[in-house]
Formats: structure tokens, C-alpha cells, sequence
């Protein structure tokens, strides 16, 4: 048996998905105002706080 096309299948069909997850994700944060700046953080406390409303975005985006 062949499981080349069903492989490829499952790869693209996982990609689409990440995109599709970090569309959501972008799109939350967006909505949210919460879009990390593009200037660099002002102190470590404020990078964290950026890193992790990204994560807990991330997460939520993909147990929808």
C-alpha cells in the first residue's frame, strides 16, 4: 500500500490548521488591543507579560 498521498494529505491538512491557528490568534489580540508593540519592551517584567498574553492566546486559539 501507498500511504504517500494520505501522509501528504495529514501535512497539509496540519498546516492549514497552524495557520489557521495563528490567524485566530493574531486576530484575538488584535481585538484585544493586546498586540505586542513592535518598539522593544521598556524591562523584562513587560516582555514576560507580552510572551505570555501570546501564550495563553496560542492555547486558547487551539482547544477551540
Amino acid at each position: 500500500m501507498n500511504w504517500e498521498p494520505e501522509n501528504a494529505q495529514n501535512s497539509a491538512q496540519e498546516e492549514v490548521r497552524d495557520y489557521v491557528a495563528q490567524l485566530q490568534l493574531h486576530m484575538t489580540l488584535q481585538a484585544r488591543n493586546l498586540v505586542p508593540s513592535l518598539t522593544q519592551a521598556r524591562d523584562s517584567r513587560e516582555q514576560l507579560l507580552q510572551e505570555t498574553q501570546a501564550n495563553v492566546e496560542k492555547l486558547a486559539s487551539r482547544q477551540i
